[in-house]
């Protein structure tokens, strides 16, 4: 599988920014025909999902607790003196609920993922590379990409919408918490606003468009690290640019996402 090369040279020009643009944006769709291919095929190394699913997702917990939590205490205080000024403060609980499922929940959480688990998989894969542990696979029989990226990108595509419902039940626990200090809300008044504000419609598309999500940012810190080359710095290289890649990625998805959304809403 020849996959097109970047340039890595001190300074850039104009010219070597396109270039690198579109040889990324080619390898990758290559590699991911290949992610696809290798995926139907047998044999399915369920035991390596299970244990990346670990390493990837589940370690990545305490971070997005936090950062859910944040979302909804600043969101809720943020949000509370605009609504008091229009005399909408009893819509608050529903206004932080809808933010949350449908863009900042799904959103940030993802970009949290891609920070931490992109630049993982890029550094580590990379490192296989520059030290030839990937060669000593083929040379054995072994086919790495199926061992190496089939099972990391499955896991991170499977791992992201349970972080995703986790963090938006957080987030609203962070919201409530900061109405009981300044509102003194009972947690009935809480729920049954919430729950009338959100719709089935409001849910699904922002926890379904986070399998994608986890997808994007699975595959581009493969790539970026399967492909690496140079060393050490060739290494820090794919680790760095499996973030900035896999971010930006995930901000024009997301926009198409959230347009094609908004079009189909009257059928949802």
């Amino acid at each position: 599988m020849k996959l097109p090369k970047t340039r890595y040279k001190k300074k850039y020009t104009v010219d070597d920014l396109i270039y690198n643009f579109f040889a990324n944006i080619s390898g990758l769709t290559i590699f991911s025909f290949q992610f696809i291919k290798s995926l139907i095929v047998p044999p399915y190394e369920i035991k390596e999902i299970k244990k990346h699913m670990d390493e990837l997702g589940v370690k990545t917990f305490p971070i997005v607790s936090l950062t859910g939590i944040v979302i909804g205490i600043v969101l809720t205080l943020q949000s509370m003196p605009i609504m008091e000024k229009f005399g909408a403060s009893d819509f608050l609980p529903g206004m932080v609920a809808i933010s949350v499922i449908r863009e900042l929940g799904p959103m940030i959480t993802a970009l949290i993922f891609a920070g931490r688990v992109s630049s993982g998989i890029g550094a580590e894969l990379g490192s296989m590379r520059v030290t030839e542990q990937i060669d000593a696979m083929e040379v054995s029989a072994i086919n790495p990409f199926k061992y190496l990226v089939v099972t990391r990108v499955t896991a991170t595509t499977l791992i992201l919408p349970i972080l995703t419902i986790y963090v938006i039940f957080i987030a609203l626990f962070g919201s409530y918490f900061s109405l009981i200090l300044s509102e003194n809300m009972s947690f009935q008044y809480f729920t049954d606003t919430v729950l009338k504000a959100i719709k089935f419609g409001d849910f699904v598309p922002g926890v379904a468009k986070t399998i994608l999500f986890g997808y994007i940012i699975g595959i581009v810190g493969a790539y970026k690290g399967y492909t690496a080359e140079g060393g050490t710095e060739g290494v820090g290289k794919a680790s760095t640019s499996s973030v900035v890649y896999a971010s930006v990625l995930l901000l024009l998805v997301d926009v198409a996402l959230v347009k094609i959304t908004l079009v189909l809403w009257p059928t949802i």
